[in-house]
């Protein structure tokens, strides 16, 4: 373990609202490490929130489909699949972040559904799975890391590669942190290899030593 005492926050790695990580730290919310989107993370180094040289990759998730948990899970193998079962849905929820983001600008209107479905959007994963989970909409469309231990939902399969978004989750020191020397230390051991199996078993893939 690394030694190092943590007192954990929550929030969106993009998007709006209060909530973001962004919105936090531009509020005075007191945070040493951020860990989040690589997309969301690079907004922060470009609005200089981020000590310069301190971020690194950690781990990678792809998008996935939930259902209710013990509903039929339908098929999204292949592009076609995934198309008919998101025209069928009655509503998909999806998470306001970095995927939901991709989702709606790219994937949707990629194939040419954007303006024929019902799309849900909450500020994060969770939100979206207690949608799916309260059949308040059909399916879910998240990271797979958001699914395999929400409660109420089953995992149906990722999404097909065509139309994937391999997410890459960061960490970096904030800008102006007391405790630097922690904060750089515990980013070193979360890019470890003694981190790696607690990551995977989170649904995502460790990026060891990887920026």
């Amino acid at each position: 373990m690394s030694g190092i005492g943590v007192t954990t926050g929550s929030g969106a790695s993009q998007g709006s609202g209060p909530q973001t990580i962004a919105a936090q730290l531009n509020r005075g919310v007191s945070a040493d490490v951020v860990i989040l989107s690589r997309e969301g993370l690079n907004e922060l180094i470009a609005a200089n929130r981020i000590a310069t040289g301190t971020d690194e990759n950690l781990a990678s998730v792809p998008l996935g489909v939930a259902v209710r948990a013990g509903c039929p899970k339908p098929d999204v193998s292949t592009v076609d699949s995934f198309k008919q079962v998101l025209l069928k849905a009655k509503a998909i929820a999806i998470p306001g972040s970095t995927g939901g983001i991709w989702l709606t600008t790219d994937v949707f209107p990629r194939l040419g559904i954007a303006e024929k479905i019902n799309v849900k959007s909450t500020p994060r994963g969770t939100g979206a799975t207690a949608m799916v989970a309260a059949g308040e909409a059909d399916i879910g469309v998240m990271p797979v890391s958001e699914i395999l231990h929400a409660a109420g939902v089953d995992f149906v399969d990722t999404i097909p590669p065509e139309i994937q978004l391999a997410q890459v989750f960061s960490a970096a020191v904030v800008a102006g942190s007391r405790e630097m020397e922690a904060a750089k230390r515990l980013i070193e051991f979360l890019a470890s290899a003694r981190a790696s199996e607690t990551i995977r078993k989170s649904g995502m893939e460790p990026l060891v030593n990887s920026k």
